[in-house]
């Protein structure tokens, strides 16, 4: 390999770790549906509160949904960090919520939180 190779390989590689940290959000709305679905809804409350426009909104505050008193008084805004926290392990971020369920797999939260995020934009 010559040296620009070298440079090359690196830059792909690092082009690679940001695209896949970033997230996809095309998956992110495929695993929603799969994942997220049978509790929440884009549009609409169900088990779980609707998600459009959760990025920049503060926890526990969609109008119209029943939030656990922890999450209600969580008192932050959700943001792309604190949503991958969230999906990681939700007691962790919030003790005493009522979310069971959590997304073990990096890039599976990456891209749903894509997701979330092209689906908050104005």
């Amino acid at each position: 390999m010559r040296a620009g190779d070298h440079l090359l390989a690196a830059t792909l590689l690092v082009t690679a770790g940001v695209a896949s940290a970033a997230g996809d959000a095309a998956r992110g709305a495929l695993l929603y549906e799969a994942r997220c679905g049978a509790c929440h809804s884009i549009d609409a409350h169900r088990v779980g509160p609707l998600h459009r426009g959760v990025v920049g909104r503060r926890a526990g505050s969609a109008p119209g949904y029943d939030y656990s008193p922890a999450l209600a008084a969580a008192g932050f805004v959700w943001d792309a960090s604190r949503l991958a926290a969230w999906l990681r392990d939700p007691e962790a971020l919030v003790p005493g919520q009522r979310m069971a369920y959590s997304v073990p797999e990096a890039a599976d939260r990456n891209d749903l939180v894509a997701y979330l995020k092209s689906v908050s934009s104005p």
